[in-house]
């Protein structure tokens, strides 16, 4: 059984790993912008995916965290799977260079990763 500290501990780190998920999809929207109208647009856009990649993962590792050691329900694991799914297909994408589906599916990934941090906010203050 784990002690309220800890339980505290990894649930808080659950939200900065969403946070900041949540933060690096919305830089990379604004770095997509600096694509289309700067030279150096493209080379922030690379760096930025490997972050947001990064945060995507450091997600995972904070929801299994979260569960197994801190006995929560394993429901953020299954999402953060899915947002580091998502992010591999993005990356595939954009190095496809599919802007068509790249884009939407950066829109939708910022919107579910938003949802997620909501949600995990509200689910503190219950």
């Amino acid at each position: 059984m784990t002690t309220p500290t800890t339980a505290h501990r990894t649930f808080s780190f659950l939200r900065l790993a969403i946070a900041l998920q949540t933060l690096t999809i919305f830089l990379q929207a604004v770095t997509a912008g600096l694509l289309l109208t700067t030279s150096y647009g493209e080379t922030l856009h690379g760096i930025g995916a490997r972050v947001m990649y990064g945060a995507s993962m450091l997600y995972v590792l904070a929801a299994v965290l979260a569960w197994k050691p801190g006995g929560g329900s394993p429901r953020p694991v299954r999402h953060a799977s899915g947002f580091l799914l998502l992010a591999s297909v993005q990356v595939v994408l954009g190095i496809a260079r599919v802007p068509a589906v790249h884009l939407p599916l950066g829109v939708l990934m910022f919107a579910l990763s938003l949802l997620a941090l909501v949600r995990q906010f509200g689910a503190g203050a219950r």
